[in-house]
């Protein structure tokens, strides 16, 4: 048995915490905000994710340091946005025999850096720290599922293969098969900019378009994931895995997800910033827009969807206009 701090208590935090602390571990969840931690350690339920009970023996607290002190693992399952500032915090109460696991899907605009990345900086801020291995856990996994025990398959991925594997054993005996893989910033790259496409794929369906429309986007969005992947020294192999086209697939076609529901109704004809707030939980792929816009750019990669996806949720490029222009694209063999 592990001692185990999930950090996060939104749809995903909250169902890893639950199947960890069903497979026989000792599992703290921790939230940002004391009222939900209250409320959630009272009900047991959680209001995202109907018809999931929270396990008796699952500690919930919003006090940080109870949370990371003493743990064997340590689990970063917030959004994006917050991955920097959460890991300077918790980074005083780590110590040096600790695994942390990066559950957010993201890159930073201005540095390009992985959420696995920007954790390793924080934490090398403490000398003692530099030992400890990050390791990403990324794949198709909507937490509404995950929450009611559906078969799923993950990825833990690392350059440490010892604790790649440590993370893999967590999960032995739940619903959830971890399968290890040593391009950790492979698989962070799809975890990250298969939203995009998943935007993209909404919005075909928010135009009325057909499964043909979905599909084309979905593939091609799999070959511009593995052209930038290639430019950053990432392995092809990931972008047709679990990671890779697997999550694209689970995020483009899905009701559970968020970018695919933002994508409708932007394609619907809302405004984008109404369509993110109308979903009401945060929309990855509109956060990796600019980071990925400009990783082509500095590259000279030619990311058509990206661009056109880009245009129509920053630039105010009408949707049916972005298509037509991408069909109108010179033609060339696949």
């Amino acid at each position: 048995m592990s001692r185990i701090g999930v950090l996060g208590s939104g749809t995903w935090g909250a169902a890893l915490a639950r199947v960890l602390c069903n497979g026989g571990h000792d599992v703290v969840l921790w939230s940002h905000d004391a009222a939900i931690a209250a409320e959630l350690s009272a009900t047991r339920r959680h209001p995202m994710l109907q018809g999931m009970t929270l396990p008796a023996a699952l500690e919930i607290t919003a006090d940080l340091e109870r949370a990371c002190r003493g743990v064997d693992v340590l689990l970063f399952v917030v959004t994006s946005v917050h991955v920097r500032h959460m890991a300077a915090s918790a980074r005083d109460y780590l110590s040096t025999g600790t695994v942390v696991v990066d559950a957010a899907k993201g890159l930073e605009p201005d540095s390009f850096y992985t959420m696995t990345e920007i954790i390793r900086e924080e934490l090398d801020r403490r000398p003692e720290l530099r030992s400890v291995p990050v390791v990403a856990l990324s794949g198709p996994t909507h937490a509404e599922e995950v929450a009611q025990d559906m078969p799923t398959a993950i990825v833990a991925a690392s350059g440490d293969a010892a604790a790649a594997e440590a993370v893999q054993g967590l999960f032995t005996g739940t619903c959830m098969r971890v399968y290890t893989n040593p391009d950790q910033h492979g698989v962070e790259l799809c975890g990250a900019l298969k939203n995009i496409f998943a935007l993209a794929a909404g919005i075909s369906d928010g135009l009325g378009y057909g499964d043909n429309s979905k599909a084309a986007l979905i593939t091609r969005g799999v070959t511009e994931l593995a052209r930038i992947g290639a430019a950053l020294g990432s392995g092809e192999k990931t972008f047709y895995g679990l990671a890779g086209i697997g999550d694209l697939i689970v995020t483009a076609t899905s009701r559970h997800s968020r970018n695919h529901n933002a994508g409708v109704l932007i394609g619907q004809g809302l405004p984008p910033a109404e369509a993110v707030a109308r979903v009401g939980m945060v929309v990855e792929g509109v956060n990796a827009l600019p980071a990925a816009s400009r990783l082509a750019e500095k590259y000279g990669l030619e990311t058509p969807i990206i661009s056109a996806v880009n245009d129509v949720v920053n630039h105010g490029a009408d949707p049916r206009e972005a298509v037509n222009r991408l069909m109108g694209r010179s033609v060339k063999p696949e």
